[in-house]
């Protein structure tokens, strides 16, 4: 088993070896690595760079081959719209998807300021889905963290690749059922208590943080939201919140799924959007096996004071077998728990401010 790491000064790899992981090798030492990607149809690996004033960046490494090659960047058309306030240019990749088995070469990239880019050539070249950036709606997203909106999610229903479901933030979340050709808004249930009251359901201004699709019943999918957890049986149609006990907070920013129980799902909660750091400086990871009923926190092996990690959108996945999980900080620290949670163990404590996190 294999895993990258992005992160502020580089890409790191790992593996598991001698019932432990550590690390194997680095790519990019010192430059931004912003996304990584693993196609598990041909083996090759995708790294995107953010360098500033040198741009954005997209390496492909393909399987068997030590070597990264540079590759097109998705590149936005000339601004034909002079009222549009946000600049047609690309300034991150915050996301990277493949297609479905069936299609070869398909890959996705979500960006800031909010385009949705697709390849059919494995990153040769990039066409702008203009029916998403077209949309009038799209006038009303605007940054969460950023200073422009973003897609962060992209959610490829694996049983059918033509329908995608997107996480915006601040815009809502937006699905297509015919491969990118039309979209509608599909965060029916959603509450954003940052917009006044009358505007708080207003599904085009929510701010999922991440949202995450099941692999097994792909009808299912799990949101961590600005304003607390969602989840959803119907694709997405409508959006339930669920409630976490007294203890377990339900700010966060990342989630991850189980691949083979639609019921499981992890979360890495932090005290507040007003002080993002784990509650009373205990780092936690909370975990629901009944579909968001109840609630466990998990902290064996985790720092239980003086800690003040948080855990961003990409940094905390689950391997296929759903034991296996990594979890990663802003602070640069780096965690594995091989039996689903239970039990935790720092791999790096020094690695830089880590940005996304994927097994391959």
């Amino acid at each position: 088993m294999k895993a990258m790491v992005a992160t502020r000064k580089g890409l790191f790899e790992l593996i598991h070896d001698g019932g432990r992981w550590k690390l194997d090798q680095i790519s990019f030492l010192g430059e931004p690595v912003s996304m990584c990607l693993h196609d598990k149809r041909d083996g090759t690996l995708y790294a995107a760079l953010n360098l500033g004033h040198f741009g954005v960046k997209l390496h492909r490494r393909d399987e068997g081959s030590t070597d990264w090659t540079e590759i097109a960047a998705p590149a936005y058309p000339e601004q034909t719209k002079t009222d549009d306030d946000i600049e047609w240019k690309l300034k991150m990749i915050w996301s990277m998807e493949t297609g479905g088995f069936d299609e070869p070469g398909v890959l996705w990239i979500g960006t800031l300021p909010g385009g949705l880019f697709r390849s059919a050539d494995r990153g040769n070249h990039w066409e702008l889905i203009r029916s998403m950036w077209d949309k009038p709606e799209r006038k009303g997203w605007f940054g969460g963290g950023y200073d422009v909106p973003g897609i962060h999610s992209i959610c490829v229903n694996p049983r059918n690749p033509q329908e995608i479901l997107l996480g915006i933030s601040c815009g809502g979340a937006w699905k297509t059922l015919d491969g990118g050709q039309t979209w509608a808004l599909s965060a029916a249930g959603m509450r954003a208590s940052y917009m006044p009251p009358e505007l708080a359901e207003e599904q085009n201004t929510q701010d999922p943080h991440l949202i995450v699709r099941s692999k097994i019943a792909s009808h299912v999918l799990w949101c961590q939201h600005h304003n607390g957890i969602w989840r959803s049986e119907d694709a997405a149609a409508s959006w339930q919140q669920i409630h976490t006990p007294e203890g377990i907070p339900d700010f966060g920013f990342t989630v991850a799924a189980h691949a083979k129980d639609p019921n499981t799902a992890w979360f890495a909660p932090a005290s507040a959007d007003q002080r993002r750091v784990p509650l009373n400086g205990a780092l936690s990871v909370s975990r629901t096996r009944d579909g968001g009923k109840t609630f466990e926190s998990l902290r064996n092996g985790l720092p239980q004071q003086d800690c003040y990690d948080l855990i961003y959108r990409h940094g905390l996945v689950v391997a296929d077998d759903g034991r296996n999980l990594l979890m990663a900080s802003t602070t640069g620290n780096l965690w594995a728990s091989e039996n689903a949670g239970d039990d935790w163990y720092l791999i790096s404590g020094n690695l830089p401010p880590v940005y996304a996190v994927r097994f391959f």
